[in-house]
């Protein structure tokens, strides 16, 4: 139950801080990506500060020996950047420049966010299942 209501409540507070920010809001993500045009620096500010939160964070979290809901740390064993990692940052990149939105805002946007982002969530959505089935046909057996 107490992790059920933390990770509501870390849900809520990162929707609330993307909904502030306005990291929801498609033309100022976009403004933002424009440094050779009209240029709007101001998200730089909430992703450093983001930075400043995660780093702080993550030197409180490590002095303990385990999670407070969690018996242990889920860390991934793999830390290579490979193919699939950077193909899927650069879909990931390329989608924000081009939409302004990325999942968590997305997500976030749905409750004033109208028809595009409808449009956006269903787009990832398919792209998503289609991503599952591609990687199915293509595992290999010893990895299934």
């Amino acid at each position: 139950m107490g992790r059920n209501i933390a990770a509501l409540l870390a849900g809520l507070i990162f929707g609330l801080g993307l909904t502030i920010s306005e990291m929801v809001n498609p033309a100022k993500v976009l403004a933002f990506l424009d440094v050779f045009g009209n240029w709007d620096p101001s998200l730089a500010f909430v992703m450093g500060g983001a930075l400043l939160v995660t780093a702080i964070g993550y030197r409180l979290v490590w002095i303990r020996d385990r999670p407070v809901f969690e018996d242990r740390f889920q860390v991934l064993a793999n830390r290579q950047i490979d193919t699939r990692l950077a193909i899927g940052a650069v879909l990931f990149g390329i989608g924000w420049g081009l939409v302004g939105l990325c999942p968590g805002p997305a997500i976030s946007a749905l409750t004033f966010g109208g028809v595009p982002v409808f449009v956006f969530l269903g787009a990832m959505a398919t792209g998503m299942g289609l991503y599952e089935g591609f990687d199915r046909l293509t595992a290999r057996p010893d990895t299934v």
